[in-house]
């Protein structure tokens, strides 16, 4: 029986990175795509890493060959990647909505639709759905898309036994930060903020992802997993 075959999109650094190297110590093939220069991502050799730009439907075409090609099937289809343009509603251009839609909703739902075939019975999908309220309503917006979109797919693939969930990160210390010029100091002193008194680290998720990914969460689907060291929780009279 060959070993269990993953797809990771953004896959080349932070959440995804760290999920398929996870993964990969536990006996995976995988299989990443990303547009960040891949070819010093650091993952592990036998790591396929595939350029795809998630809002291009040929650029998905071309890693769901590859995919084919290399795992034949597939046993997890992590659909991590996307964008962030926190903003308020004055400051968004049509250029940074489409890329929001165009990324984190309609790359996903092409990706899906494309790799179904690939699909093993009894396989997982999970969604990176993430920041909520209070980035602007933009990003909100796209990301809230992907919540009714999951649920819609859990039902819809339920008679194959594929399992779609999603993993909602709270405050994450990855990449994305840095690129929006937000400093690692400042990262750190947002943990005053979480009751668990820490910044997360990209393997939280990693560990998460693994476990829907698993026969541990066989009778899970259609659930959002929030990972957020407790921030967002109240306590209630």
């Amino acid at each position: 029986m060959s070993a269990p075959a993953a797809l990771i999109t953004g896959g080349t650094s932070g959440i995804g990175k760290a999920t398929a190297e996870l993964l990969h110590s536990r006996g995976y093939r995988v299989m990443v795509t990303g547009v960040d220069t891949f070819a010093d991502a650091g993952l592990p050799e036998d790591v396929v890493v595939v350029r795809a730009d998630a809002r291009s439907l040929p650029d998905i075409d071309q890693a769901i060959d590859q995919a084919r090609l290399r795992f034949g099937s597939l046993d997890l289809l992590f659909l991590n990647a996307g964008i962030s343009r926190p903003g308020p509603i004055e400051a968004t251009d049509e250029g940074t909505f489409d890329a929001l839609f165009d990324i984190n909703v309609k790359g996903n739902f092409f990706t899906l639709q494309k790799a179904l075939p690939l699909l093993n019975e009894g396989a997982s999908v999970v969604f990176t759905v993430g920041a909520g309220e209070g980035v602007g309503p933009a990003m909100t917006a796209a990301k809230g898309a992907l919540l009714p979109l999951m649920r819609s797919l859990a039902i819809e693939l339920a008679p194959r036994r594929i399992r779609v969930n999603a993993v909602s990160p709270g405050l994450i210390n990855t990449p994305a930060y840095s690129k929006m010029g937000v400093s690692r100091e400042m990262i750190e002193s947002w943990a005053a903020d979480v009751p668990l008194g820490r910044v997360g680290t990209p393997a939280d998720i990693a560990e998460s992802v693994a476990f829907l990914a698993s026969d541990a969460a066989s009778y899970i689907t259609g659930d959002n997993l929030i990972i957020s060291g407790g921030m967002g929780v109240h306590t209630h009279p």
